[in-house]
């Protein structure tokens, strides 16, 4: 009986283990049309007001991919961003193997930041911003948020603190990830911990490429593979 259960077991997670989908990330280098050259005058002001991104500091999927979006029209550009996966339901089939979060910063006539919006869990947060941009990026899910936030001023059911207590009673959806690819067991550490965002990233030096167009579809499957999570291109 033992033997049977434990043979019933390892099926399970065998099936599981095929199930859950593979991320095909294209190679570097990659080409993608209306890419910026690096001497444009448009590139260099995407890569100098890329925001500095700060990770928690246990963090374990990386940062893959990087594209920045000029938009032809508005004053605003694009930072997509494709991290390695997101923490809960890696294992569940025909899921977007990998994780595409995205933030904005809308720049003055003089290329100063002036405005900040960041996705979060399907909300787009706003901000006015002076200096250099700045994202604090959530454990496992890679939310963004602009540094500094005050946290009562989140969505309802999308605060940090929510979130947080999800990631205990979602702790076996973890573990299922956690058998379809490399990944973490679960957080278990503080809620102080989890608000510790001391990784520094510099976006600017991570850039893959910069192109100029207010449709990115095609540059960033070129970049981030088939399929991707598709966020807003734009703020509304």
């Amino acid at each position: 009986m033992r033997s049977s259960l434990r043979r019933a077991a390892l099926l399970g997670l065998g099936l599981v283990s095929a199930c859950g989908p593979h991320a095909h990330i294209p190679p570097r280098p990659i080409v993608l049309s209306g890419a910026l050259a690096p001497t444009d005058s448009l590139a260099r002001l995407a890569r100098r007001l890329a925001p500095l991104l700060y990770l928690q500091r246990d963090e374990w999927f990386p940062l893959e991919r990087a594209v920045a979006v000029v938009h032809p029209t508005r004053p605003i550009i694009a930072y997509h961003l494709l991290w390695r996966d997101d923490v809960h339901g890696s294992w569940i089939p025909f899921t977007v193997p990998t994780d595409e979060e995205v933030v904005w910063v809308g720049y003055d006539p003089s290329g100063a930041p002036t405005d900040l919006w960041t996705y979060w869990h399907g909300k787009t947060l706003h901000t006015g911003w002076r200096g250099t941009p700045a994202i604090d990026v959530q454990w496992g899910k890679h939310g963004s948020l602009p540094r500094g936030i005050i946290e009562s001023d989140l969505p309802r059911l999308r605060t940090l603190n929510v979130f947080y207590a999800f990631l205990y009673l979602g702790l076996p959806d973890v573990l299922l990830g956690k058998v379809t690819r490399p990944g973490p067991s679960g957080f278990f550490h503080s809620y102080g911990r989890y608000r510790d965002f001391s990784r520094l990233l510099v976006l600017g030096d991570s850039l893959d490429a910069v192109v100029r167009t207010a449709n990115p579809h095609e540059q960033l499957e070129a970049a981030f593979g088939k399929p991707f999570s598709r966020k807003p291109p734009w703020p509304e």
